[in-house]
């Protein structure tokens, strides 16, 4: 099982990107995929999460309105659409499969992608 976290960057204050998370191994489909990031000195927080059972969506209030996870299943693909993004969701960004959506706990995760909001 790998997973692949790619499109971060670097991006002015209210910019966008979107994250796209690939895998191989399995179907992610199958699956409850989430996004968690790590800053220096930062607790790691789980940002996003879908659902695989009921395809509910899940986001912590630092994120709630300005980041939406959505899933291609035609092309096995995840991704994380960050808007308004603000200096303090500047972090290393990973996708993973996590135990449950909103308990910051994982099975597998892959490499990160650097995300840099800064003026």
């Amino acid at each position: 099982v790998q997973l692949q976290a790619s499109g971060g960057g670097s991006v002015q204050p209210g910019g966008s990107l979107r994250l796209t998370c690939e895998a191989s191994g399995f179907n992610m489909d199958d699956y409850s995929i989430g996004w968690f990031r790590q800053a220096p000195g930062k607790e790691r927080e789980m940002v996003s999460c879908i659902s695989s059972t009921d395809g509910s969506k899940y986001y912590p209030d630092s994120v709630r309105g300005r980041f939406t996870i959505s899933r291609d299943g035609a092309k096995d693909l995840v991704f994380l659409q960050m808007n308004d993004l603000k200096p303090e969701d500047t972090a290393v960004y990973h996708c993973a499969t996590p135990i449950v959506c909103g308990v910051d706990e994982y099975d597998n995760w892959g490499p990160g992608t650097q995300v840099t909001v800064s003026s």
